[in-house]
């Protein structure tokens, strides 16, 4: 794989990150395991059988603990940093052929950034629905958002040209929407 397209499936899969966690690392798992993603050196470990197990169980567990009314609001706030980190590593471990200077970096940059956006962009949403319903609609949030990092994961793999250009749009709204809402907090004068 090129490296402009490797770090396009990366930003793809940091993307996925930011909506849950552990759903990418599986999909990245399963994908080098049927043979469509390569995997860098010293990352083969994610396409391995007892990676593949835990991140199915780690999966189960994250996707369970977001369906528990007080418990989703608290998992926002511990995963963000999990998010970017996971975020970082979906990068680093698709970008092959380049000095390892090199593929950290692009790896923090963009691969934690995007994934920490989308995370921001899901905690202020599931923060909305809280506000408006008293949490009763964070059932459907956490749907929605496994339903995304799903998607997102298996288009980064097999669409990533178009993964991209989603992963895109959906950065920019979510930016305009944390200044709109930074600009309306400060009011008219500010």
């Amino acid at each position: 794989m090129d490296t402009f397209l490797a770090l396009i499936v990366g930003i793809g899969l940091s993307a996925a990150c930011g909506f849950r966690v552990f759903v990418p690392l599986l999909g990245m798992g399963l994908a080098s395991l049927s043979g469509l993603l390569t995997l860098s050196p010293g990352f083969e470990w994610i396409g391995s059988w007892p990676a593949v197990v835990a991140f199915t169980f780690a999966t189960i567990l994250e996707i369970a603990a977001y369906y528990i009314p007080w418990l989703d609001n608290f998992m926002d706030s511990a995963t963000t940093p999990a998010a970017v980190i996971a975020g970082i590593i979906a990068t680093a471990s698709v970008l092959t052929d380049i000095s390892p200077f090199l593929r950290w970096s692009i790896a923090i940059i963009a691969g934690g950034g995007t994934a920490g956006i989308i995370q921001t962009g899901t905690t202020f949403l599931r923060g909305a629905s809280s506000l408006a319903s008293g949490g009763m609609t964070n059932v459907l949030v956490s749907t929605g958002e496994l339903i995304g990092s799903a998607l997102t994961t298996a288009l980064a793999i097999l669409i990533p040209i178009v993964c991209f250009f989603l992963v895109g749009a959906l950065c920019i709204v979510i930016i305009r929407g944390l200044v709109a809402s930074r600009r309306a907090k400060r009011g008219p004068n500010d």
